[in-house]
């Protein structure tokens, strides 16, 4: 499509007249009826006003003319995937995993390739070819090529010892000590608990990027472990094959 279309689109699809659309976005009618008919596009400083205001990348309004790739782990790029900054807006560069509310999420690449290889093997694709992949492909990437002037000198490292300290303390029967914790986004760990009261609940928002890992019970058996925290809370529970019969164990705030 191209980008007047998408921009038509978008503004009907939340249903704004051309003069809601132009309040909001700070710009005359005449101009948003300029960028439905092709005559001009929006600026740069509007096209992040109309990003924000849709919740879809610059590169979306623009009709995708770029190939997104996040620079950290290489994976292909698409809204629903996008990371965020610390003002909440997309980040067209990063996906969640690795870059959430403007902070990297990996410091280490060899961490980052274990992760990745579980995700990209397959019949058709072994883990020996997929870590031969990424140890080619993510030294190329633009975050592990300027790695010295984006990292941030280990506070983010230092805040996830101090998580994984927090999370040993508890010591939850049954449940191994945390080595590591992960970027998990939201909409894939975000399991439904009954409550005693008969309450169904879920604790976690879909968009959101938070820190996890899912470990094997010490004694064997079927259930799993899973742990997830972030700035305001941890998070501890039981499950079995592919998160069925979920059971919360903890929530505590920090």
């Amino acid at each position: 499509m191209n980008t007047k279309d998408i921009l038509y689109e978008f503004r009907v699809k939340n249903g704004l007249s051309q003069d809601d659309l132009a309040e909001k976005v700070f710009v005359t009618r005449q101009a948003v009826s300029r960028w439905e008919t092709g005559e001009t596009v929006p600026n740069t400083e509007t096209l992040k006003l109309l990003s924000r205001l849709y919740n879809v990348s610059i590169n979306t309004l623009l009709g995708s003319p770029r190939q997104l790739i996040c620079q950290c782990c290489g994976m292909p790029l698409e809204d629903s995937v996008l990371g965020r900054d610390k003002d909440g807006a997309l980040n067209e560069d990063y996906c969640k995993w690795c870059y959430a509310d403007g902070t990297y999420t990996y410091s280490n690449m060899d961490e980052l390739i274990d992760v990745c290889v579980k995700n990209m093997a397959n019949a058709s694709f072994s883990e020996e070819e997929a870590r031969d992949y990424l140890k080619q492909t993510l030294p190329r990437l633009d975050y592990w090529k300027r790695y010295e002037e984006l990292s941030d000198s280990g506070q983010f490292e230092a805040f996830k010892k101090k998580l994984i300290g927090e999370i040993n303390a508890l010591h939850i029967e049954g449940m191994p000590r945390v080595e590591k914790l992960n970027a998990l986004v939201g909409k894939y760990v975000n399991l439904t608990y009954r409550l005693p009261g008969g309450m169904n609940v879920r604790f976690l928002d879909d968009e959101t990027t938070y820190l996890g890992n899912q470990l094997e019970p010490e004694m064997g058996g079927e259930r799993c472990f899973g742990v997830l925290a972030n700035m305001d809370f941890i998070l501890i529970c039981s499950y079995g094959k592919e998160g069925a019969d979920p059971e919360l164990l903890l929530y505590k705030k920090r």
